[in-house]
């Protein structure tokens, strides 16, 4: 489906932003993350959750801050955004949150084991974001960046990735399997020396009603900053799509997990 007129690319600025009008659509049916993904980043790090001092960065409503402190990790949130950090406390009430983002970090120097961010480091700049972490990791300390992107080798996924796309006018593909590789070119220059990186993907799935499918694809800051009427005319139109694919009304979403994990000499 065409739009009646291209949509008008969003500043970066604006689409981090359009989150905050949207937290409990975000919360309720945005993507957890498994089990194994915390796992691998225990593997990499060399280095327990359990215990350690963790700073998760864009923390948004929580969804891996929860994650974090259930492993037993000591978890600070840090969020920029009014919308998500009032709905991180309405549903969190118990973790502390406080506002500010990577590239000006309102926490000590040398005070964290971890410094996570789950779909938020591309948010950042890393003229800045990099140095804050060297900042406030501690010698040994780990830096955790990661993303969930749609398993592009199932079929239906990928043709959905392309409708969006030509909806857009932009490469959805690129957006957001290439944060990952962006993070790593920036990480494997770092001028300090002090940072080594691995990298791994963690592949896993959820089974979600078409209604929930749907909300979360209208979650995403393209789709935030496209307006209502445009953005209820795509869903429309992809319920349509994805009805004869699961006709019993429940999706399996795919996702890959990219993960990068790098640690502060």
């Amino acid at each position: 489906m065409t739009p009646p007129t291209p949509p008008t690319p969003s500043s970066h600025p604006t689409r981090a932003h359009s989150f905050n009008t949207a937290a409990a659509q975000y919360a309720a049916n945005r993507p957890s993350y498994p089990p194994t993904l915390f796992e691998a980043i225990e593997n990499l790090a060399e280095r327990p959750l359990t215990g350690s001092r963790v700073m998760d960065i864009g923390a948004g409503t929580g969804i891996a801050t929860t994650l974090l402190h259930q492993r037993g990790a000591h978890v600070l949130a840090v969020e920029p955004g009014d919308g998500m950090t009032a709905e991180f406390r309405r549903a969190h009430p118990h973790i502390p949150i406080v506002r500010g983002n990577g590239n000006a970090l309102p926490l000590a120097t040398a005070s964290a084991d971890f410094l996570t961010y789950a779909q938020s480091w591309h948010w950042t700049d890393p003229t800045h974001s990099v140095p804050e972490a060297l900042r406030v990791l501690r010698p040994g300390g780990a830096l955790a960046l990661w993303w969930n992107t749609d398993a592009l080798d199932v079929p239906w996924i990928a043709a959905a990735a392309t409708r969006a796309e030509r909806y857009l006018g932009i490469d959805q593909v690129v957006e957001k399997s290439g944060s990952g590789a962006r993070a790593a070119t920036t990480l494997a220059a770092d001028p300090s020396g002090r940072l080594t990186f691995a990298r791994r993907q963690v592949r896993w799935s959820r089974r979600v009603p078409l209604d929930t499918h749907l909300a979360n694809i209208g979650s995403h800051s393209a789709f935030l900053v496209l307006g209502e009427e445009r953005t209820a005319a795509f869903l429309a139109e992809e319920r349509r799509h994805l009805l004869p694919t699961f006709p019993d009304g429940i999706v399996e979403e795919t996702y890959v997990v990219d993960l990068l994990v790098a640690t502060r000499s």
